[in-house]
């Protein structure tokens, strides 16, 4: 009897042994990593925040900075394994810093679906913005309407085609909440602002450097008043180049963001009111990474 009570207690305590170190334990921690390329500094301000979503909800991964080199701060997370072993995808968003609300914001940046243990990270991702800009296209023209004919023609920049009425000078796709286009102009080396938009088929939001008469409805500028310092209006715009960029709004930087999916080299020989094309630059500026379980 007393035998079989020993044999009872052992196999009841070999029981609890394997119990305590098959099953997981929801706070047991685990070690992620990414590995992304592209991103840039965003300042003091605001911080890159990573996000697993498990059974369709968002838990974060943690935040990093990325240097003026492009290095991040930290590639290597704790998170929950449990969390880490469930997650169907990941997504990365730019966050306020520092940031009161514990949900991702609406500037989502990366995402990729989970295959395994890792996952490929694109901007062309459902969660992300949900194209790669690769098939962009875009056109502009050199002119000041808003400095009357025939004045200043060469210190402006508007993207417009005068042969289709003229019409929409850029193909874009409709960006995602949390992003807007912005228009660029290089002047002696200082990229200036034409405004953002989100309508390529319509005024962008800015004005502040145009002259007093009527503008195109279409996204452009007018370099004729309130230069920067620094810079002279008006000016030749011959020989720079213009971009568009995609900008996360609200956005704190006075300089054109990482995504610059169209750039045009403005000829030296540059005639106003003729339509030049723009090159697509996608390739070059969309950031890409894995992130690993």
């Amino acid at each position: 009897m007393k035998n079989l009570m020993h044999l009872g207690t052992v196999i009841v305590l070999s029981f609890i042994l394997v119990t305590m170190f098959s099953c997981k334990d929801d706070n047991d921690n685990a070690t992620f990593n990414l590995d992304i390329t592209g991103l840039e500094d965003l300042g003091a301000d605001y911080r890159y925040e990573g996000w697993l979503i498990v059974d369709g909800s968002p838990v974060t991964s943690g935040l990093f900075t990325v240097d003026g080199n492009g290095n991040m701060s930290t590639t290597s997370f704790t998170v929950n394994e449990t969390d880490l072993d469930r997650a169907s995808t990941f997504v990365l968003t730019i966050e306020p810093f520092p940031d009161s609300d514990p949900a991702p914001s609406k500037v989502h940046i990366l995402a990729g679906d989970f295959s395994g243990t890792s996952a490929d990270l694109t901007v062309a991702h459902g969660s992300a913005l949900g194209n790669d800009f690769t098939s962009s296209t875009g056109k502009y023209i050199l002119a000041t309407p808003t400095d009357g004919m025939n004045n200043n023609e060469k210190s402006g920049v508007w993207f417009l085609d005068p042969a289709a009425g003229p019409g929409a000078g850029l193909d874009l796709p409709t960006l995602p909440e949390g992003w807007a286009y912005e228009g660029w102009a290089v002047i002696n080396g200082t990229p200036v602002t034409t405004g953002t938009f989100t309508d390529i088929g319509a005024a962008d939001a800015f004005g502040g450097f145009s002259g007093t008469m009527g503008a195109p409805s279409f996204p452009g500028e007018d370099f004729v008043a309130n230069a920067p310092s620094g810079l002279t209006f008006p000016t030749d715009l011959s020989g720079g180049t213009v971009v568009i960029s995609i900008e996360p709004v609200p956005d704190n930087s006075t300089a054109p963001f990482l995504l610059k999916p169209l750039v045009g080299q403005v000829p030296a020989d540059a005639l106003d009111h003729t339509a030049y094309s723009m090159g697509n630059n996608a390739v070059a500026t969309n950031p890409t990474g894995t992130a690993r379980k």
